[in-house]
């Protein structure tokens, strides 16, 4: 047992030698600033995960800076101060990675209580320094395979140039061949196992989905689209939504007594068509779906750009159509097997052709129609499918000059137009909640609210159409952007939003390291509604504030948010 210790010591006291000083230094300061927090709660292990990545791109940025300043020939006049400065290290490294894990688990403790959610036990955060050794080691030992690799190549081209064109060609050719295997063929054959494996999950039915008999909906008996062609959350979407008698209930429930007559609900019309080789295709489909139902004789027709899979928000839909009584139609359109987060990492294409093509074909025949004789038109999408609808616009201008109005929700900051809008806030406007322009046109939801207050009304006249853009400060789909690796965002120079603690700071690379973790759990299933990526009570605020009926009210639509919030019509 004693050599045992006296071998761990010895390895111990020589291990940032081996890894080398500085990487070693500036992978502890990356590790312990990866416990600091961000938007979303994380937990031990997802914080461990976090942790052995945010270590490993320290070290790699720590190898850097020790070879600039090998490259200064000033090792040697370092060599006395390596020694102690090793011995620092090896002291200050564990003392510094607990202090670190500590104080993160009680800011996890903080972001959420500030985002509404019950505390939970911090001994998980007990893991978190195991984990990122875990995550950390093997990669770590890939990269050093690839500098030695990298090594020998420079020392066979050293043979016939000389050496310092050696090494800057073997950098450049196993830089070449490592990431022309992960992208040609690793990264295509996870795409290609990920799409089949999400074709077959698309090709799947639900228990108690079943086929509609209502000629209103597409993959009915009367429908031009085939039930077994709609996908899966196609499916979901024509056979969901509130009935008829569910919709007189909530009109008679209102607490303005003032909405639609209940005798004078519709059933509501969703056209849906599944996936097909050319969107344009798809889209013609989605208008002979429109025709066949008579689409264009409602008050209301929505057109929404769905996520990557085909999804469409039932919240969104529902409360779409409970405003307006059923007196409505939604289109919408699959264009990929992809979940959202996988096309919102890697194939951002799509959902603009998708929006693009299915927004231009039903504006096309809607233009057709004498103005007093179509419904209005709207359009809406969340996240990816904010970011595909408003591809079919120039701009907020163009938005109103072709429709009555747009809901675009948790939209990604890679969103020309939202990118715009948002950069021409007027100043002393943060960027979580901007005005712009006085908000003659486009405004900003920032967090659901009831009959005490209307976070959109702003001084000044409010001219329709009208855009609203409802986006959560907490939300990191809104905020993820590779600039954060380098740039520190308006949103983080500014007060902090609601929901976003006062000790979430930016640091380069980190802070984007942590905006990744925030993206795919912005939506998770205990982040509460009206924070994060969670916008079910925001969509009753923004459709009233685009079109609502006659007389309705802000109780009217803090009674559909309850109702929403039940997650099923119950009156």
């Amino acid at each position: 047992m004693g050599a045992l210790v006296w071998r761990v010591g010895r390895w111990a006291r020589a291990y940032p030698s081996r890894l080398g000083t500085v990487a070693s230094a500036v992978a502890l300061l990356f590790a312990c600033v990866a416990q600091t927090p961000s938007l979303i709660p994380r937990g031990g292990v997802v914080q461990g995960v976090l942790t052995g990545i945010a270590a490993l791109s320290g070290y790699g940025i720590g190898a850097v800076l020790g070879w600039l300043v090998r490259s200064l020939d000033v090792r040697d006049k370092l060599a006395p101060a390596r020694r102690p400065v090793r011995r620092v290290l090896v002291v200050l490294a564990p003392v510094a990675v607990v202090v670190s894990v500590v104080a993160g688990a009680r800011w996890d403790q903080d972001v959420r209580a500030a985002l509404g959610m019950p505390a939970t036990s911090p001994w998980g955060y007990v893991l978190v320094p195991f984990l990122a050794v875990v995550v950390a080691v093997p990669l770590l030992a890939l990269a050093r395979w690839l500098r030695n690799v990298t090594r020998r190549l420079a020392r066979l081209v050293a043979r016939v140039v000389p050496a310092t064109i050696a090494r800057a060609v073997a950098v450049v050719v196993v830089g070449a061949l490592a990431w022309g295997i992960f992208s040609g063929v690793i990264w295509d054959g996870v795409l290609s196992a990920l799409n089949a494996s999400f074709a077959a999950a698309n090709a799947s039915y639900d228990a108690g989905v079943d086929q509609p008999t209502a000629a209103e909906r597409s993959g009915s008996p009367s429908s031009l689209e085939s039930w077994d062609d709609l996908g899966r959350e196609g499916r979901r979407f024509v056979t969901g939504g509130p009935t008829t008698t569910q919709l007189a209930a909530f009109e008679g429930a209102l607490p303005s007594r003032t909405g639609i007559d209940p005798s004078a609900v519709r059933e509501p019309i969703r056209v849906y068509a599944g996936m097909d080789d050319d969107v344009a295709d798809t889209a013609a489909h989605v208008v002979a779906e429109l025709d066949r139902t008579h689409a264009w004789d409602r008050q209301y027709l929505l057109v929404v750009t769905t996520t990557g899979s085909g999804w469409v928000d039932w919240s969104m839909a529902d409360s779409f159509e409970l405003l307006h009584g059923g007196d409505t139609a939604i289109a919408a359109m699959q264009y990929s097997n992809l979940p959202s987060w996988l096309s919102f990492i890697g194939d951002r294409e799509h959902p603009a052709e998708a929006g693009r093509a299915l927004f231009d074909a039903v504006f096309a025949r809607w233009s057709e129609l004498p103005a007093d004789h179509r419904p209005k038109l709207e359009v809406a999408g969340i996240s990816l499918g904010s970011f595909g609808m408003q591809a079919a616009f120039s701009g907020p201008q163009d938005v109103a000059s072709r429709t009555d109005g747009a809901l675009f929700v948790g939209t990604p900051s890679f969103a020309p137009m939202w990118r715009d809008v948002t950069d021409g806030r007027e100043a002393g406007t943060p960027e979580v909640a901007p005005v712009v322009d006085g908000g003659r046109e486009v405004r900003f939801l920032t967090g659901p609210a009831g009959s005490d207050g209307d976070p959109l009304a702003q001084a000044g006249p409010w001219s329709s159409p009208r855009v609203v853009y409802a986006q959560h400060a907490s939300d990191g789909v809104t905020w993820w952007s590779p600039d954060t690796i380098w740039d520190r965002p308006d949103w983080l120079s500014e007060p902090r939003g609601t929901g976003v603690v006062d000790a979430t700071r930016w640091f380069p690379v980190v802070t984007f390291e942590q905006l990744t973790g925030d993206l795919f759990f912005a939506a998770g299933g205990d982040v509460p509604m009206g924070t994060g990526h969670q916008f079910e009570l925001e969509y009753a605020q923004g459709f009233a504030a685009l079109d609502a009926p006659e007389g309705w009210t802000t109780g009217d639509t803090a009674f559909l948010q309850r109702v929403v919030q039940q997650r099923e019509p119950r009156f």
